[in-house]
């Protein structure tokens, strides 16, 4: 199956075309999370968060408990239905969460290949580069999924497109 990434505003729709098994929602705090009907907590991770890769006073940014759950949460999904990941805009909290749920879903893969199909699925996506450094040392992958992403450069700035369109990476790699 699939991961699928969106923006919060295609979540719904896209959640309802594609009746994925988990949904993944990354929002600043405060912000209203959608309803996905049938989706309880164990389906559906709603994760208070800023899109931010360095501290700031006031700011929320992911450490290592929050990826800890981000982790667990992913590795609940078997795969056979797709995986809905969504942030604000669906370019940096979202498609980091999709890269690192490709990389823990696909161990022995490499890092770079991965990165290089994200690039390919999505030319915005600039994945947070905070999210990709904690994963790694999570899953001791030694700065190879950090290094990839670092390769595959970032996307347009947000202000340049407002919203990545949806797209979607796959489940599984190799043979």
């Amino acid at each position: 199956m699939a991961i699928v990434v969106c923006p919060l505003s295609r979540a719904p729709a896209i959640a309802h075309e594609k009746k994925p098994s988990h949904v993944v929602s990354l929002l600043d705090p405060g912000s209203a999370f959608p309803a996905f009907a049938g989706y309880g907590f164990d389906r559906h991770l709603c994760l208070e968060i800023h899109d931010i890769e360095a501290a700031a006073e006031g700011l929320d940014m992911c450490c290592d408990a929050r990826m800890r759950m981000i982790l667990d949460f992913i590795g609940g999904w078997g795969r056979d239905e797709p995986i809905l990941i969504h942030c604000y805009a669906g370019i940096s909290r979202s498609t980091a969460t999709a890269y690192i749920t490709a990389c823990a879903h696909n161990p022995s893969m490499d890092e770079e290949e991965i990165a290089l199909a994200l690039r390919q699925a999505s030319p915005t996506a600039s994945p947070n580069r905070r999210f990709v450094a904690l994963a790694d040392a999570e899953l001791g992958r030694g700065g190879r999924m950090a290094r990839a992403i670092e390769k595959i450069g970032r996307g347009p700035p947000w202000y340049e497109i407002g919203e990545a369109n949806p797209f979607m990476l796959p489940a599984r790699f190799g043979a």
